[in-house]
């Protein structure tokens, strides 16, 4: 068994930066928390390297919708930090409406470079019952 503590705090400007990227549809150096052989692991996706994961969002994001990604809480356990928010999810076509689901998402940092996520593990939704 691991034990490890976790304090909640404001959410450190590497993830404000990556979830801008997202929500401006830029997909630059927001990117760059990721170590180079990083893995994302999101719902279904099994994404292996930071591009593969920016390219991969990229499509997914640009697949007729436009998120904005909102912090509920964040918790640093050191070599591992939680994340909670809310995605507003607001859709190219009208007839939709707006969703708002819930994510969490774990972030496992790099052993030899600890400011860089690793891992990647989240969860989002549903977007509807």
């Amino acid at each position: 068994m691991t034990s490890m503590n976790f304090t909640r705090k404001d959410p450190p400007q590497w993830l404000l930066d990556f979830w801008k990227e997202i929500d401006d549809k830029t997909f630059g150096n927001g990117f760059d928390c990721f170590a180079d052989d990083a893995v994302c692991n999101l719902g279904v996706a099994d994404w292996h390297g930071r591009d593969t994961i920016r390219n991969n969002l990229r499509q997914f994001i640009d697949r007729g919708f436009t998120a904005h990604h909102d912090v509920v809480e964040y918790w640093d356990g050191g070599s591992i930090k939680m994340f909670h928010g809310k995605v507003r999810m607001t859709f190219d076509d009208k007839s939709p409406p707006v969703v708002r689901p819930t994510m969490t998402h774990f972030f496992y940092m790099d052993q030899n470079d600890p400011t860089k996520v690793s891992r990647w593990l989240g969860a989002v939704g549903p977007t509807e019952f």
